[in-house]
């Protein structure tokens, strides 16, 4: 085993380990947002500094959401008026518990639960939430001031991609309703999307974002390593590597970056040690897009074609994409499964997406 898989597996065990930063922060409204309680008193008064809590947060790339009882009409005019709705992805006001109202967003912004905070002037409702939901990290809306030096808080990279997220979560809502609004299969709909998948090998200004995606996505990526910008910059440099990354674009914008692929190139065999797709886009099929075109320059170049998984209790989906395009097991070493390909049928690429492929050399 080299020196730079014994670090990975290092890494891997840390990250099993320890508090992972917060994607989402879900907020109760009356006496947590703003003073007081909406329905009983319409001239309200926001706590001190909440705004730049806010904004602070967006900044980090960390979601917002709401879970309050309350009337949700006369809810969204308030926010509204401070100017605060716009921040809010899948807000719910209503008379639900608020453990379920975590779970709806969760299920919404396609995230775990162990990827949110909860903030509450309630004790009550703070306890609700942690009996039902123990890996939610439950905040007392009195410990504010303290919330942007929290670890969890401070996801440490903070790309472009970060700093994007909520209006690309906004465009997301907007695909989503015109999906349902849809009369057409499947496929049909995604053709109407007029995607662009763009594939290349990562240049330096990207390998914030390749980090950054290492770190953050767990259901999709087929070994749960994380990476350096260190270690991603010797790939980048290297004879002996491929490392792919993909953005995708539609008619209603840009995800962003939103796959990585590292690929270790030896003279007869080559390797995949990652791929890992953002969950923002696991209907689109685009880990099985980039799995051909590796596959294609694997045959293309006459080697033989093996990958690495290793099950982390999420990632399921990326087992199924490597069994689904005819990779077979072939042998396991403690957690990590290897598969192999024969290359003899490669999937095509969709019709309802455009693939662009950038040169790569070898």
């Amino acid at each position: 085993m080299t020196s730079m898989t014994i670090s990975t597996n290092r890494k891997l065990a840390d990250k099993d380990h320890r508090k992972q930063s917060v994607k989402c922060v879900v907020w109760d409204l009356d006496d947590t947002i703003w003073k007081g309680v909406l329905l009983e008193n319409d001239h309200l008064c926001l706590r001190e500094n909440v705004i730049s809590i806010i904004k602070a947060l967006d900044n980090r790339g960390i979601l917002q959401s709401i879970a309050s009882k309350n009337d949700g009409a006369a809810a969204m005019k308030k926010l509204s008026e401070y100017g605060l709705n716009e921040y809010f992805l899948h807000p719910q006001i209503g008379w639900n518990s608020k453990a379920s109202s975590i779970q709806h967003i969760a299920r919404s912004l396609n995230i775990g639960t162990d990827a949110m905070a909860f903030i509450d002037d309630q004790p009550f409702e703070r306890e609700e939430v942690r009996f039902s939901l123990p890996e939610v990290l439950c905040v007392d809306a009195k410990d504010l001031h303290r919330l942007l030096d929290m670890p969890e808080m401070n996801p440490g990279l903070v790309t472009e991609d970060s700093k994007m997220r909520r209006s690309m979560y906004l465009s997301d809502v907007s695909r989503l309703r015109s999906e349902q609004e849809f009369e057409g299969s499947k496929e049909a709909f995604l053709a109407s999307l007029r995607m662009v998948l763009t594939i290349f090998a990562a240049r330096e200004e990207d390998l914030l974002r390749a980090e950054e995606l290492t770190v953050r996505t767990n259901q999709l990526n087929a070994t749960g390593f994380t990476y350096s910008y260190e270690e991603l910059d010797h790939f980048r440099q290297s004879k002996g590597h491929i490392l792919l990354m993909a953005k995708l674009e539609d008619k209603y914008g840009s995800y962003g970056n939103i796959g990585l692929a590292l690929v270790q190139c030896e003279a007869r065999v080559w390797t995949i040690k990652l791929l890992l797709v953002s969950c923002r886009v696991m209907s689109r099929g685009i880990g099985s897009i980039i799995l051909s075109h590796i596959m294609m320059m694997a045959r293309n170049h006459n080697v033989r074609l093996r990958a690495e998984y290793v099950e982390n209790g999420r990632n399921r989906m990326m087992n199924i994409t490597y069994r689904f395009a005819g990779f077979y097991e072939i042998e396991r070493k403690g957690k990590v499964t290897l598969f192999e390909n024969d290359l003899t049928a490669i999937q095509p690429f969709p019709d309802y997406v455009g693939v662009e492929i950038h040169d790569q050399s070898v």
